[in-house]
C-alpha cells in the first residue's frame, strides 16, 4: 500500500488527518506531520524520514503538503529527489484531495499514479454559495468525434442498457443522509455514478432536495424520490448500467421499500439519531421497538446487516445489538 505523509505549516495536517480519519475510518500507512513555530527545516526533516520509516512499504511514498515552496514541501522535496522514480509530492493539501488519495490507494500501488489523480478532486472540492461567485472556466472545444459520442436527448422507453437491471452498490441507512462519510469515505470505496435517496418524506422536502444535490461528490448525480419511483427505476431497463448507492433515512424505509419491490440483500446500517423513545445502542445507533422490528422483519426476508459507519471501522453484530436494545428498553419501562 502506497504511504502517504500529510504536511504543514502549524497543526492543519494534524486536523486533515483527524478528519479523513473521521470520514474514511482509521488508516495504516498515513502520517502526519507539522512544523512548529520555534522549529526549523532539520526538525520537520527528521519528522518525515520518520514517518516513511513507520510505514509497511517505504517503496511507494506520496507526500501531500499544503504549501508549495513552504518548508515543509522543501524537506519533502529533498527526500523525494532520491526516490525520483517511485514517490511524489502534491501541494495545496485539502481534504477532498486527501479522500481522494486514501480511496484510490485501494485499488492502485503506484505513488506517482496516484499524485496525478488528485489534483482535480482537490480543485473541484472548491465551490461557493452562491454557486454564480464561482470563476467562469472556458468552455471545452469538443472535436467531432466527442461531438458524435454525446448522447442526443432523452432515452427512449424500452431501451435496454447494460443487462437492464440497476446495480445497487450499496444501500444505507443513515439519518444524515448524504454527508461527508457518504460523499466521500463510501463513495471511494463503492464507486457509484448515482446517489439516490429513497423517502417519501423527503422527496416532498425542496429545501432538503436541494441541499443532498449540492452535498453530491464531483461527478455523481444525486437524486431524491418516493418508495414507488424508486421501484419504477428497478423495472426500466434504461437504467440497467446505473451504479446506485441508495440512501434510506431509517430502517422503516428500507423496509418498506424492500416490500414494495426494491430487491435489497445487504443493508449498511451507518447511524440512526436519537429522539425520545429510544435507546443508545452506539455513538451512533439508537433503537426503539419499531426499529428493532423492521430489522427482525427484514431479516426474515433474507437481508443481511453490515454495521459500520465508515469503510474502515470493523462491522458490529446485529443480533447483538438487538438484544442489547431490547433490555434498554424494558429496563426504561421499569
Amino acid at each position: 500500500m502506497v504511504g502517504i505523509v500529510l504536511a504543514s505549516h502549524g497543526g492543519f495536517a494534524d486536523g486533515i488527518f483527524q478528519s479523513a480519519e473521521m470520514i474514511f475510518g482509521p488508516q495504516q500507512n498515513l502520517a502526519h506531520v507539522i512544523l512548529k513555530p520555534d522549529e526549523g527545516p532539520d526538525d520537520i526533516h527528521k519528522k518525515m524520514e520518520d514517518a516513511v520509516a513507520s510505514f509497511d512499504d517505504q517503496e511507494q511514498v506520496l507526500f501531500i503538503v499544503d504549501l508549495w515552496g513552504g518548508t515543509p514541501f522543501n524537506q519533502a522535496n529533498d527526500l523525494v529527489g532520491k526516490h525520483k522514480d517511485t514517490w511524489a509530492i502534491v501541494s495545496g493539501m485539502n481534504l477532498p484531495m486527501v479522500i481522494e488519495a486514501l480511496g484510490q490507494r485501494l485499488g492502485n500501488d503506484n505513488a506517482q499514479e496516484i499524485a496525478k489523480g488528485i489534483v482535480k478532486p482537490g480543485k473541484d472540492g472548491i465551490k461557493t454559495i452562491p454557486e454564480d461567485l464561482m470563476p467562469k472556466e472556458a468552455p471545452k472545444q469538443e472535436t467531432k468525434t466527442e461531438e458524435k459520442k454525446q448522447p442526443k436527448g432523452a432515452i427512449a422507453p424500452g431501451t435496454v442498457l447494460g443487462d437492464g437491471h440497476i446495480k445497487h452498490v450499496l444501500a444505507r441507512v443513515d439519518t444524515r443522509l448524504l454527508h461527508g462519510q457518504v460523499a466521500t469515505g463510501w463513495t471511494k470505496t463503492t464507486n457509484p455514478n448515482r446517489i439516490i435517496v429513497v423517502s417519501d418524506k423527503v422527496s416532498k422536502d425542496n429545501l432538503r432536495k436541494n441541499m443532498i444535490k449540492q452535498a453530491a461528490p464531483a461527478g455523481v448525480h444525486a437524486h431524491v424520490v418516493p418508495i414507488k419511483k424508486m421501484v419504477e427505476v428497478e423495472n426500466d431497463p434504461r437504467f440497467g448500467d446505473t451504479r446506485a448507492l441508495l440512501l434510506f433515512e431509517t430502517v422503516e424505509d428500507a423496509l418498506a421499500a424492500v416490500k414494495a419491490g426494491v430487491p435489497l440483500k445487504e443493508i449498511n446500517l451507518g447511524s440512526s439519531a436519537y429522539k425520545d423513545g429510544k435507546v443508545n445502542v452506539t455513538k451512533a445507533l439508537s433503537f426503539n421497538q419499531e426499529d428493532i422490528d423492521a430489522i427482525k422483519e427484514l431479516e426474515k426476508m433474507g437481508v443481511k446487516f453490515d454495521v459500520r459507519g465508515v469503510p474502515g471501522d470493523k462491522p458490529a453484530n446485529i443480533n447483538e445489538l438487538l438484544d442489547k436494545a431490547e433490555k434498554l428498553l424494558a429496563e426504561k419501562k421499569n
